[in-house]
């Protein structure tokens, strides 16, 4: 058996960026096709909470497309005819419709009680309730967590708040109901039935080990070149699907062992990867963006730590609260900590920090990005701190890109 291809680091990090979609030149005018595309491309995108700069599964196509409208995404996921769903990919994520069957094996787990232990707990002992709990939402249609509160804040009554989110979660886990829509980030629930077009309805439903083929297909595809683990990771395959998963594509020919100059482990390589000689991006990377979000492979694909300091207390933060990368070329070359103050309607830049590779153009074209998101989440301007070592060459390049809307904080 011939020995393995051997792949360089700048190699393998170019196929990366190309397989998420960030080696090819933005759209003029993107819209709903190029979303799609992107959406497809990616498999899974990440929902979050969080909405300091902007909810995060807003800001992989932005980083990726541009200025798009927000109300595709919304359009997509939660319209009337959604090209995407909710569920457990990597986390609570959105990903394109036609992949749900290929999550029924986790959804048919998670009824016999393989999912968060209290929640399993739950299913256990208050099966009778969720059963009530579903007939409700078949009789009365798309409902919210409040309609299941006790007293004042919901009928009926005899729903405790927390049981009634419980057995919500539990369905939704279960793959009985999804979300229909949102209001604000609140999810409106339905009968799955209700929500998924019907050819994704109907279409068979693969044993747990096809299942796993098909995901770890999407995500070798996604990842452009990737060890196990990080195939693994992308979906949460349990260990020893994703691995059996990883030979079966191997021997089907679907993948294509190489060896990676530096990494630790053996990697594998979709055929029809794109390997481009070089890779001319600009774009800032929320802390759950797709290229990003495995700390093990960022680290190896761009020799930088990044780490999410949401949940570290302030004191011990190194770079800040939510930071976002920014990738230049091929190399993440700075970090921004970031907030969307919408009442006054100002982006501002509260500490701004150089990496190994930060060059001469750096702070100029972070600060051409930094206005292009000011302009698509619709804020008037950018300002700045003065915090971090990057921060005075940034305020310099703001002044110059746009003197009429920058202004130092």
């Amino acid at each position: 058996m011939a020995a393995p291809e051997e792949i360089g680091p700048d190699a393998a990090r170019r196929m990366a960026l190309a397989a998420q979609g960030l080696a090819r030149a933005r759209p003029d005018a993107p819209g709903t096709r190029q979303f799609k595309d992107a959406a497809r491309r990616l498999g899974v995108i990440q929902i979050d909470s969080v909405n300091v700069v902007s909810r995060t599964h807003y800001l992989p196509p932005f980083s990726r497309l541009g200025t798009y409208p927000r109300e595709v995404l919304e359009a997509e996921a939660w319209g009337k005819a959604p090209s995407l769903f909710e569920y457990w990919g990597h986390e609570a994520s959105l990903m394109p419709v036609e992949i749900q069957p290929l999550l029924r094996w986790r959804m048919a787990r998670a009824r016999n009680g393989q999912m968060w232990t209290g929640l399993a707990r739950f299913g256990r002992e208050r099966r009778d309730h969720i059963e009530r709990v579903l007939a409700e939402i078949e009789r009365r249609g798309p409902v919210v967590g409040g309609d299941f509160a006790e007293g004042p804040r919901g009928a009926p009554g005899w729903w405790a708040w927390s049981d009634g989110k419980r057995a919500l979660e539990w369905l939704f886990w279960a793959g009985e109901i999804t979300t229909k829509t949102r209001r604000g980030f609140e999810r409106v629930y339905d009968l799955t039935e209700r929500v998924l077009p019907r050819a994704v309805r109907d279409a068979p439903t693969p044993d747990e080990a096809e299942a796993c083929r098909g995901l770890a297909r999407i995500s070798a595809q996604a990842l452009g070149v990737a060890t196990e683990a990080d195939i693994r990771d992308y979906f949460r395959l349990p260990v020893d699907l994703a691995r059996q998963a990883v030979r079966d594509l191997v021997e089907a020919g679907e993948l294509t062992p190489v060896r990676v100059r530096g990494w630790k482990h053996p990697a594998y390589v979709w055929p029809e990867a794109r390997r481009p000689r070089r890779v001319e991006a600009t774009a800032l990377l929320s802390p759950f963006d797709n290229l990003i979000w495995t700390r093990d492979r960022t680290e190896r694909l761009f020799g930088v730590k990044v780490r999410l300091e949401i949940y570290t207390p302030a004191e011990k933060r190194s770079h800040g609260y939510y930071v976002l990368p920014f990738l230049e070329g091929e190399a993440i070359t700075a970090r921004v900590d970031l907030k969307a103050d919408r009442k006054v309607g100002v982006l501002r830049v509260q500490a701004a920090w150089r990496e190994d590779q930060t060059g001469p153009e750096t702070a100029v074209r972070l600060a051409r990005e930094l206005t292009r998101m000011a302009d698509w989440l619709g804020l008037e301007r950018v300002e700045t701190t003065g915090r971090g070592d990057l921060a005075d060459d940034l305020s310099d390049a703001l002044r110059d890109v746009d003197p009429d809307r920058y202004r130092p904080d």
